[in-house]
């Protein structure tokens, strides 16, 4: 009685050298506040080396992120990277942001501009 099926996942451990815009994506759309102390596993690879890792499982892979200083910050510079990026905003909800009052108050400081000469 075998436990292989052709349905068994893919399982990958990856490290952060290796890891992909996509799995990236993947990562920090599972973990979007970081690494919760109670999911990360920890095992010793074939080096003997003690490893942290955090699972993250996809429809066809189960992924192990070898957890280090540098994955965290390539975590860190892609969540800040998202945050730049300008929302996009219906042309008319635009229009109706620009109200006449931030024009005048446009002209005003213009006006002042122009006192102080």
């Amino acid at each position: 009685n075998s436990s292989f099926t052709p349905m068994d996942k893919n399982r990958l451990i990856i490290d952060y050298n290796n890891i992909t815009p996509e799995l990236l994506a993947i990562l920090t759309d599972k973990y979007p506040e970081g690494f919760d102390p109670g999911v990360i596993i920890t095992y010793t690879n074939a080096k003997g080396e003690l490893v942290r890792a955090v699972p993250l499982e996809t429809e066809d892979t189960k992924y192990l992120f070898k957890i280090s200083v540098e994955l965290q910050n390539k975590v860190d510079r892609y969540l800040d990277d998202l945050d730049a990026v300008p929302t996009v905003v219906p042309v008319d909800a635009e229009l109706d942001d620009d109200s006449d009052e931030d024009d005048d108050s446009d002209k005003a400081s213009t006006e002042d501009e122009d006192l102080e000469e």
